[in-house]
């Protein structure tokens, strides 16, 4: 056991979106675990968004990121006959869906100051909205 005390830290990622889709944010995340001082730990990633998940998934083949937000356009269908929450649009509501279909935190073991994604492993932000959004996603660190 250790006598080193528990650190932890926490920063703020912007993420533009230009609309529906993954958008890998691995190498931001990855810099900044390795400029913190922390060799073993576990990092949370949040998305503060009731419109948009986070996912780790393959980063080698696009097609693998394009097909799965293709099936979740299927999956769930822009069809306000559906829903009654339709003000904000027809992607609205299937966006709220998606996002309870999918998580909004992601914990990740951190090792010798890495994060330990596996060889294909990419962190994305799912963005389940039709339009450009700002999203904001909170990293903490505990280590």
């Amino acid at each position: 056991m250790s006598n080193t005390a528990l650190q932890q830290f926490t920063h703020r990622l912007t993420v533009l979106t230009q609309g529906k889709g993954l958008y890998e944010i691995t190498h931001p995340i990855a810099e900044w675990v390795a400029a913190r001082d922390v060799s073993t730990g576990l990092l949370t990633v949040f998305v503060q968004h009731t419109s948009a998940s986070l996912t780790i998934q393959e980063n080698a083949d696009p097609d693998v990121v394009h097909d799965l937000a293709a099936f979740f356009t299927r999956l769930v269908p822009e069809d306000t006959r559906l829903y009654r929450h339709t003000v904000e649009g027809p992607d609205d509501m299937p966006a709220h869906i998606r996002a309870a279909l999918t998580p909004t935190q992601l914990s990740i073991p951190v090792e010798e100051g890495r994060l330990t994604l596996g060889t294909w492993q990419g962190i994305y932000l799912f963005e389940h909205r039709a339009a450009p959004h700002r999203r904001g996603v909170v990293l903490h660190l505990l280590g």
